[in-house]
């Protein structure tokens, strides 16, 4: 399959994300002064307009490749250059873009996802559908979007019931029972659900048009038909802290949500104050010493209920666990939460500061600092491991880690021993981390 990559230079953020992931940076892509770069523009434009989407090979449509050739439903944020929240953000709009719903609590997602006077949640071509999405206060983000979620559930619940006594009655034509079936069969899944919506809303407009007195009814509200994908997103200083305990209420609650943090360790936002996300040695505001305890386990905190999808990804690290892993929860009938490792410019990335910003993510995996994990009911319910432990051991490497950003390094010399032992600490504690993984794994067998 041939396809061809253009770069729109009046949409560069000059973060040089793009040549740092490219391997033939310099040949095939470099960063040029964007005036220079002014006839590109018009090819960008020509392919935007012109070319469609791609018919993917089934055996890559599921994985990061095949989800690159579907149109992100994010665009233009007002993030700062490389941020990694946008990554995953991106990433969800271009799997499930066209039914979200979006419940974003205040904070960094929230001001790129909405910046003054523009949008950068965008529709797709052909449908004109993109996500819907919200703000919340920082506080009741997760009752929020729980409200969102109940809101169209109820009304969609309602439909449903008309479409099956519609289906049940003997006046019902072949045609619409046909779709009616496919409907119903398919109403738990987001992507197959869509179209069997459309197929039934055809034969809805031709009953209507026969006489029957309930299509016009289900047809007033069409579009709560389609099976809608509800996220709720927000950072650590919502999710760990502030929020957490609608968090825990939503979680609990058994209902089919999807919930993304975007972790920074820190409230990024608002100057970076230490949450309790923040690892040990870190500074932050509020602990200009470096902290002393450990990071909160959110993750495991939420899968003592048993019955939520509950993981931990980074998208620089390993991409196709994290497309598994947002599909995977999303699929599932209940409640999902995934936490994604997300460098910021107040990290202080040494190295190639936020143009190596999924580079870190892969070198924070590698140094056993983040693990990479799953855990899926689904699978417990067919008798298999619902624990899946992706990320290996640390290299040895932990300390590097450390040292390659200002958030730890700032410790060092107005408190060199404090510095030392917060450092060791946190290694320690790391590995103890990554042991007690590996005994879920068995645990869960």
């Amino acid at each position: 399959m041939k396809y061809t990559m253009s770069v729109s230079p009046l949409d560069c953020m000059g973060c040089g994300e793009c040549v740092t992931v490219c391997p033939k940076a310099g040949e095939a892509i470099k960063m040029v002064p964007q005036e220079s770069q002014a006839d590109e523009q018009p090819v960008f434009n020509y392919l935007v307009e012109n070319v469609g989407k791609k018919e993917i090979t089934p055996a890559l449509v599921n994985g990061p490749i095949g989800s690159q050739y579907n149109q992100p439903l994010l665009e233009f944020s007002g993030s700062c250059a490389g941020c990694a929240e946008t990554s995953y953000a991106r990433l969800i709009t271009q799997l499930f873009g066209e039914q979200m719903y979006i419940s974003n609590a205040t904070g960094c997602s929230s001001i790129w996802g909405n910046p003054a006077a523009t949008s950068p949640y965008t529709v797709n071509k052909d449908s004109k559908k993109g996500p819907a999405w919200s703000n919340s206060l920082f506080e009741d983000n997760a009752e929020h979007g729980f409200g969102m979620y109940l809101g169209q559930k109820t009304l969609r619940d309602q439909l449903i019931a008309q479409v099956e006594e519609m289906a049940a009655s003997d006046k019902a034509s072949d045609d619409f029972k046909a779709a009616a079936a496919k409907y119903l069969e398919t109403k738990d899944d987001t992507k197959a659900n869509t179209p069997a919506a459309d197929a039934l809303i055809a034969e809805l407009e031709k009953a209507a048009k026969d006489g029957c007195p309930v299509a016009p009814q289900i047809l007033a509200k069409k579009n709560f038909l389609a099976k809608k994908s509800v996220w709720i997103f927000g950072g650590d200083g919502w999710a760990y802290d502030i929020g957490f305990g609608g968090l825990d209420h939503v979680l609990a609650s058994g209902e089919n949500v999807n919930v993304f943090v975007f972790d920074t360790e820190m409230y990024s936002n608002t100057g970076g104050q230490a949450s309790k996300a923040s690892n040990i040695g870190e500074v932050c505001q509020f602990a200009a010493a470096g902290k002393e305890i450990g990071k909160k386990s959110l993750s495991e905190i939420a899968m003592t209920y048993g019955y939520v999808y509950v993981a931990q990804i980074a998208l620089g690290a390993n991409p196709a666990q994290a497309v598994k892993v947002i599909q995977e929860a999303e699929s599932y009938n209940g409640p999902s939460l995934i936490i994604g490792y997300a460098p910021c410019e107040l990290h202080g990335i040494a190295k190639g500061g936020m143009n190596h910003c999924q580079d870190e993510m892969k070198k924070a995996v590698k140094a056993g600092y983040w693990n990479l994990f799953s855990f899926n009911p689904a699978l417990k319910a067919e008798g298999k491991n619902p624990f899946t432990l992706t990320s290996k051991e640390g290299d040895g490497t932990y300390q590097d880690f450390l040292n390659n950003e200002a958030r730890y390094t700032r410790l060092v010399k107005p408190f060199p021993e404090r510095a030392e032992r917060l450092f060791a600490k946190s290694e320690e504690v790391a590995k103890e981390r990554y042991d007690h993984l590996t005994k879920l794994v068995e645990l869960y067998k």
